[in-house]
């Protein structure tokens, strides 16, 4: 099954060091059944952006804590990994995208990594620091979010991840 892992640059950078990707919790997300039921319409392709939206959302998690840690030096992208992995399991108790995965996944079962451009670090770093608020609702935070989410994910093949590391 193909599924996206939140993921920031600290930990592509490991990628690219050990050859394998470590997802926290073993959180990703898939087209899920449930997730074709919540959508009225739209094919698999535009079901599985959706899936893979929810894994930059959470991305803007990671890099909150990251931020809040002090981790100034992290840059300020949204980093999606795309893999296809066999031990997947449902999680709708989180989302209608959520799922788990046991252990890491190796680079062979990478299929691309998607990662902001330059020009979206303003308005992730604003993300990154609101969407805890625009979770519990707040309006003003969730415009941030959106400012973050106008801005499209770059996409690189696995071949292409060390050179993207090393440019960083």
């Amino acid at each position: 099954m193909r599924v996206y892992l939140p993921a920031t640059w600290p930990m592509l950078a490991k990628l690219v060091s050990t050859g394998e990707f470590e997802p926290i919790g073993g959180t990703a997300f898939a087209l899920t059944p449930r997730l074709r039921e919540a959508y009225t319409a739209g094919d698999d392709e535009e079901l599985e952006y959706a899936a893979m939206s929810e894994a930059a959302r959470a991305s803007l998690r990671l890099l909150g804590v990251e931020f809040g840690l002090g981790e100034d030096g992290t840059p300020a992208r949204r980093v999606v990994v795309s893999a296809d992995v066999d031990d997947v399991k449902l999680r709708p108790d989180l989302d209608d995208a959520a799922v788990r995965i046991n252990g890491s996944v190796p680079m062979e079962a990478i299929a691309s990594v998607h990662v902001d451009t330059e020009e979206a670090e303003h308005a992730v770093r604003q993300a990154a620091g609101a969407v805890d608020a625009a979770d519990l609702g707040d309006m003003d935070a969730e415009f941030l979010i959106g400012e973050a989410e106008d801005h499209e994910l770059a996409w690189y093949g696995p071949s292409e991840v060390a050179f993207l590391v090393e440019l960083g």
